[in-house]
């Protein structure tokens, strides 16, 4: 009977959402009515970070089965959605969005994929230099297309989200065997040299089902509690607090840390990811600083009950906020999509002493357009501007087509260069092997990996 009323009442109520330029002088206002579900409020904050908005301010509210939400956006430049077709398209996503989950009887986190075309692979293991160029090394000579990957690391674990393709039919992988092989291959990269008192490797394969992967990335490095701290606490750190509000039967949350852009997806991912509904919030966004206030409850409806509890919702938020803010070099390279430039690439980064920190690898209209945080390998945010000139100088050489290029963007916020990437040195462009991967490296544990499924 309360199912029957719950769809009479989406029915009645439809949701509705309003995206208006007049209401404010420097933001978009988009405001979102819906009958109130769990995760909702995620999914709308996941709508706008994958649409590349910045949520300057907002007001949440979701008492007594109904939810409203208030955001402010602005576009990459700090400007409003000036372009009518842009809002239209951003209003009709959250109506089909909030739609379809208030018509589902649960939400998941797994999206079923369009095509079923790729083959998803997520690790979680130990951080080291050059693991980014081990992987692929292994997926190109296991004959796998990377079409998009996106690699966290995090207090010395290391998340990667992988979507691959078989080079010859350009499809999901489907022999059992060949998979098996893949899952060791890979699997024995991600543990390494690890011992019994680091956390072990961690694999997921699906060919039927994509994550979306920001959320699942979070997910990987919480199961790995990655929020577990080594280190001292340095300034630049966020502040959380999480207090009693036992007048109003919550928990509330606050966070002041440096704004940037998805902050607000990140925060309200963790605190979904751990079974908390946020009822009330309120979220404001100054030059450089952000400030987050949240009224949240247990899924159970009851705020959080003892100390130990505060304390791991603080550390975990911290975490999450900390895992998309890695300080490095910037490194955005444009160039022809082929089978294994990926490899080719890491390979460069690698042999020029650099850590990748984080990477988002993407393929789109015969176009690779990968993003690469690097460090040196002591994990320092500035690197020596030679070395970047010689990054750049070297993943030039592999391309071939006009419209690419090599972007180094960091070392004190200072743009070195942008380079387009000249055609006559494909005909003398060293050719690329497996082999030559580890040509002058000592990588005992690669081979032992290699030995091992042979």
């Amino acid at each position: 009977m309360d199912d029957e009323f719950a769809k009479l009442n989406r029915r009645i109520n439809p949701p509705r959402v309003i995206v208006d330029n007049g209401a404010c002088g420097h933001a978009t206002f988009i405001q979102v009515d819906s009958v109130n579900k769990h995760e909702i409020l995620l999914e709308i904050v996941q709508v706008l970070s994958d649409l590349n908005l910045n949520v300057t301010k907002a007001y949440i509210s979701s008492d007594a089965g109904w939810f409203m939400d208030v955001f402010y956006v602005t576009d990459n430049r700090g400007k409003k959605i000036t372009d009518e077709e842009t809002r239209g398209y951003i209003q009709k996503t959250l109506e089909t969005k909030v739609y379809i989950l208030n018509s589902m009887k649960s939400s998941a986190n797994l999206i079923p994929s369009k095509d079923h075309t790729s083959t998803t692979i997520e690790l979680t293991g130990n951080d080291r230099p050059g693991l980014l160029s081990e992987l692929s090394a292994v997926l190109a000579d296991m004959g796998c297309n990377v079409i998009n990957a996106e690699i966290w690391t995090h207090n010395a674990r290391a998340a990667t989200v992988i979507h691959i393709t078989d080079r010859s039919t350009g499809h999901t992988i489907e022999d059992p065997d060949r998979l098996s092989t893949i899952k060791e291959l890979l699997f024995n990269v991600m543990k390494g040299d690890s011992d019994f008192k680091t956390p072990s490797a961690r694999m997921f394969v699906s060919t039927s089902r994509e994550t979306h992967t920001g959320r699942r990335l979070h997910q990987m490095l919480l199961a790995d509690r990655d929020f577990e701290r080594h280190n001292d606490k340095c300034s630049m750190e966020p502040h959380v607090t999480v207090l009693d509000c036992s007048d109003r039967d919550y928990t509330v949350v606050t966070i002041r840390c440096l704004d940037r852009p998805k902050l607000l997806f990140d925060t309200v991912c963790c605190l979904t990811d751990m079974e908390y509904v946020v009822f009330h919030g309120t979220v404001i966004t100054g030059r450089l600083e952000a400030y987050q206030e949240y009224y949240i409850r247990h899924v159970d409806g009851f705020p959080i009950s003892s100390e130990a509890e505060q304390q791991r919702v603080m550390e975990c938020l911290e975490a999450a906020i900390e895992r998309r803010t890695t300080q490095g070099v910037e490194l955005e390279v444009i160039t022809e999509d082929r089978f294994g430039v990926l490899s080719e690439i890491t390979r460069i980064i690698r042999e020029n002493g650099l850590s990748i920190k984080r990477a988002e690898i993407r393929r789109n209209g015969g176009k690779a357009n990968d993003r690469f945080i690097v460090s040196d390998v002591m994990g320092n945010g500035v690197v020596d501007p030679k070395t970047m000139e010689m990054v750049q100088k070297e993943i030039g050489g592999l391309g071939e087509e006009e419209g690419c290029g090599v972007k180094v963007e960091g070392n004190n916020s200072s743009l070195l260069l942008s380079t387009k990437l000249p055609k006559e040195k494909h005909e003398t462009r060293t050719s690329f092997s497996f082999g030559n991967l580890f040509k002058g490296r000592n990588f005992h544990n690669f081979n032992k990996l290699i030995k091992s499924c042979s």
